[in-house]
């Protein structure tokens, strides 16, 4: 057995994905109603390549049904599901008659000595776990929220413990996570098609910390709903203030709103792989500076060479002196953006500059540039004005 784990003073801990532990508690879950004993650890291979041992908690079993959760180890990932309890239940049933959705528990030992064939495992969601409702995600619509690589894991894992020959009798597993609801509302489920819950995530089964993966991630997923809702162009937001100011002026369907947060370079590139020709950036003047500087990551880093950039566009605007210097000494952009003495020229600069550095990430693609001011007023800057886009009616 081993694990991504360093034990390197210093070294930033790998964690575990939704899925992986879901699949852990539905294999222990499994051993609970086979053994009908306390089971402390399971061992679960991980698509990542490796084995990993999980702790078992909650344990409940009877003749007929197993349960325990597994608490989620993000590791030093900043995740809101973190220390989550993620919940299986395990029982089988058998199918009356044509219709697989018709059954009924086996009681006694015969559930507990059966065999079964893996795709036959029902992997079904509780409390805590979210329900698609738009298109584009990589379950279909109506689904519990339970992608397809962890229901592969789940599967696997009770397998192992109920292996083949197939017999009459179903495995049906239900996840949950109780305080599912709750931690959703700290994150974009919601506006992505997923109601009601977390989903079930993970293609590889580890989290790797400050990767900076969940957010790419989420953007792959909202560009998709995006193109599956039909909308025309996207705007790409860098926060919530931005989001909220162009949600205001642009009657665009909500699914066309993506929050790209810090990562322009990463959304423009995969909005462009996914054929959108239509892009409209809508950021703070602080961003602005750090795109237009061909950052394609704009986290607060570098702030005074970007100024000393900001000033040299600006001598070459035919600034005066002062102006120059101003910018300079400057704490901020923002404070360079509230100066009353710096002409609104350089801001119209700033966000051509921005335009041509979107332009090798998308090439091909309408950039335009919706600047959101500190106190939401909103100056738009591309090739044409930034226009509404066609009413949706739905």
């Amino acid at each position: 057995m081993s694990s991504p784990r360093s034990e390197k003073k210093g070294k930033l801990r790998t964690g575990f994905t939704t899925g992986a532990c879901a699949a852990a508690a539905a294999k222990g879950a499994a051993l609970l109603l086979r053994d009908q004993r306390k089971v402390a650890e399971v061992d679960l291979s991980l698509p990542a390549g490796f084995t990993h041992r999980f702790a078992l908690c909650g344990q409940e079993w009877d003749e007929n049904v197993g349960r325990c959760y597994v608490v989620k180890d993000a590791g030093d990932d900043p995740d809101v599901t973190h220390g989550a309890e993620v919940h299986a239940e395990i029982f089988f049933a058998e199918t009356v008659g044509a219709d697989p959705c018709v059954c009924h528990v086996l009681a006694g030992s015969g559930a507990r000595t059966a065999g079964f064939a893996p795709a036959e495992v029902v992997i079904e969601g509780g409390p805590g776990i979210g329900r698609v409702t738009k298109p584009g995600l990589a379950v279909a619509v109506g689904e519990w929220a339970i992608n397809p690589v962890p229901r592969q894991m789940i599967a696997d894992g009770v397998a192992e413990v109920y292996p083949p020959p197939p017999s009459r009798l179903t495995p049906h597993v239900t996840i949950s996570i109780p305080d599912g609801r709750e931690r959703a509302r700290r994150t974009l489920n919601e506006r992505l098609g997923i109601v009601g819950g977390l989903s079930i995530l993970g293609t590889t089964g580890i989290v790797k910390p400050i990767s900076h993966k969940a957010w790419t991630d989420t953007l792959d997923v909202a560009l998709d709903v995006a193109l599956a809702c039909g909308c025309r162009r996207v705007i790409l937001c860098t926060g919530r203030s931005s989001e909220k100011a162009a949600q205001e002026q642009l009657p665009d369907r909500g699914e066309a709103f993506v929050m790209m947060g810090d990562h322009v370079g990463y959304a423009l590139e995969a909005s462009h792989r996914r054929g959108i020709g239509e892009m409209v950036l809508a950021v703070q003047f602080a961003k602005l500076v750090k795109i237009a500087c061909g950052h394609a990551q704009t986290h607060g880093s570098s702030s005074r060479l970007d100024l000393e950039e900001l000033a040299s566009w600006g001598r070459n605007l035919g600034l005066d002196r002062g102006s120059t210097e101003a910018i300079e000494c400057a704490n901020t952009a923002r404070e360079v953006w509230e100066n009353p003495r710096i002409p609104k020229a350089l801001f119209s600069n700033v966000a051509q500059k921005a335009i041509l550095q979107c332009a090798e990430r998308a090439p091909g693609a309408a950039i335009k540039i919706m600047l959101v001011g500190y106190n939401h007023r909103i100056r738009c800057f591309g090739p044409q004005p930034v226009e509404p886009a066609e009413k949706d009616e739905r």
